[in-house]
């Protein structure tokens, strides 16, 4: 009993010095490290310090972090996200909310290079949303279809989220790729059906814009050719089981660093600051990893997982029910938290009540992840919001929350359907890897 309470203080003392802005790494870095030596002793919470910090670090599958990580800075610095976008445009942009189209498709080819959310909310953010202001769309429409829209970069894969939730997990990172592939489409289309529906009912938020003459058309895809030429081998490849996950991002990174330098479009400076900003964001998530590592085993110790595992299976609740509780718990932390702060503190509670109740960790994987996105766009903290509210000043952030509402409802209904449809996350890995023991 002691011990339980010690963990729930702990629990608390890590929220509150999240709220109060204290580096997440070093935060679970100081409750796990004070927890551990308070009910083990020091010398115990410096061996598990050691160690755990040996551990992660020499794990090979990391070397993924910074590759996709890089990937993304060097796709953000290239002209990849204007010819994507301009592809998409000579596609659908003629048609009422054509423009919000064409964005929700870039942000989709887009977040195959970056793998980030932030980074393709704000690429494609000042892509299209200068072009959609001229077209007299509504300002709420416009900023909510890029802020929703760079969702999709936590999602589709390579994604840093996916990474995380591997390593805390112990799954399967290629697997978790393959898994949030046809989720990400299945998303985008929501998304895009959203639009539809918001121009049907206010035509005036989304006008038609000019249509593209065939020769342009055929100029755009040609200049797309590329990036999505290198979005087909590295993605591609590793759903054709011909590249690991480090494999592919070292391609990946390794052809757009040749396309840049090929079409002048980056130098040796560029490719420089690239790989400094990579080093330093890994820097980053390596040490809330290693801070994760000595928070999980402090939990472990003061029987928090089982405790919460053993009332929720015992509880007589369906699983369901208990998995809609857990969605509902990360719908209300992402209103507050950080995403990956939210997946260092949860999972090592959740994930074993999930795995207990049957259900798919790849599975469960991705709905975590679709639950991220929401978090991003929901008020206060809404993250893309405030990326988007960057790029264009004189949009108020109430204005932008209040648009992306029909985008976050879609969420919902994506969850709705992975959940009577598991089906859609786990076929594709089950498909290419062999199926998993559940």
């Amino acid at each position: 009993m002691i011990d339980t309470l010690a963990g729930l203080a702990g629990v608390f003392a890590l929220l509150a010095l999240i709220l109060l802005r204290i580096p997440v790494a070093v935060a679970m870095f100081a409750v796990g490290f004070v927890g551990i030596t308070l009910m083990s002793g020091l010398p115990v919470a410096m061996g598990l310090l050691a160690s755990e910090s040996y551990t992660l670090a020499s794990k090979f599958e990391l070397v993924v972090i910074p590759l996709f990580i890089l990937m993304g800075n060097l796709a953000t610095r290239t002209s990849t996200s204007r010819a994507l976008y301009a592809a998409a445009y000579a596609a659908v942009g003629r048609m009422r909310g054509g423009l919000a189209q064409a964005t929700l498709v870039g942000c989709g080819a887009f977040s195959a290079l970056s793998g980030s959310s932030i980074a393709s909310a704000l690429t494609m953010g000042k892509v299209s949303l200068a072009e959609m202001e001229r077209y007299r769309y509504s300002p709420r429409l416009a900023t909510a279809t890029v802020a929703a829209g760079g969702t999709l970069g936590i999602l589709i894969p390579p994604s840093t989220g996916f990474v995380i939730y591997a390593i805390l997990t112990e799954q399967s990172i290629g697997r978790l790729f393959l898994a949030g592939f046809l989720p990400g489409l299945l998303l985008l289309v929501l998304f895009m059906v959203t639009v539809a529906i918001i121009c049907r009912l206010h035509p005036e938020a989304g006008p038609a814009g000019e249509a593209v003459p065939r020769a342009a058309a055929i100029r755009a895809f040609a200049q797309a050719l590329p990036g999505l030429s290198i979005i087909l081998v590295t993605i591609g490849g590793l759903y054709a089981g011909l590249f690991s996950p480090v494999e592919s991002a070292a391609v990946g990174a390794g052809l757009l660093a040749i396309m840049g330098l090929a079409r002048r479009e980056i130098n040796l400076r560029d490719l420089w600051d690239a790989g400094r900003d990579a080093a330093l964001t890994s820097a980053t998530v390596m040490l809330i990893l290693i801070g994760a590592h000595l928070f999980n085993p402090f939990m472990a110790l003061s029987h928090i997982p089982q405790t919460i595992g053993g009332f929720l299976t015992g509880s007589g609740f369906a699983p369901w029910v208990v998995m809609g509780l857990i969605i509902l718990c990360y719908i209300v932390l992402g209103m507050f938290m950080d995403g990956f702060a939210m997946l260092v503190l949860t999972l090592p509670i959740f994930f074993p009540v999930i795995t207990a109740l049957g259900f798919d960790p790849i599975w469960f994987g991705v709905i975590v992840m679709i639950v991220l996105e929401m978090g991003l766009i929901s008020p206060p903290v809404g993250m893309n919001v405030f990326i988007v509210n960057s790029v264009v000043p004189h949009v108020r952030q109430t204005e932008i929350f209040r648009g992306v509402v029909p985008f976050w409802l879609a969420m919902i209904v994506g969850v709705l359907i992975l959940s009577f449809f598991p089906m859609i996350a786990t076929a594709l890995p089950d498909l290419v890897m062999g199926a998993s023991l559940r």
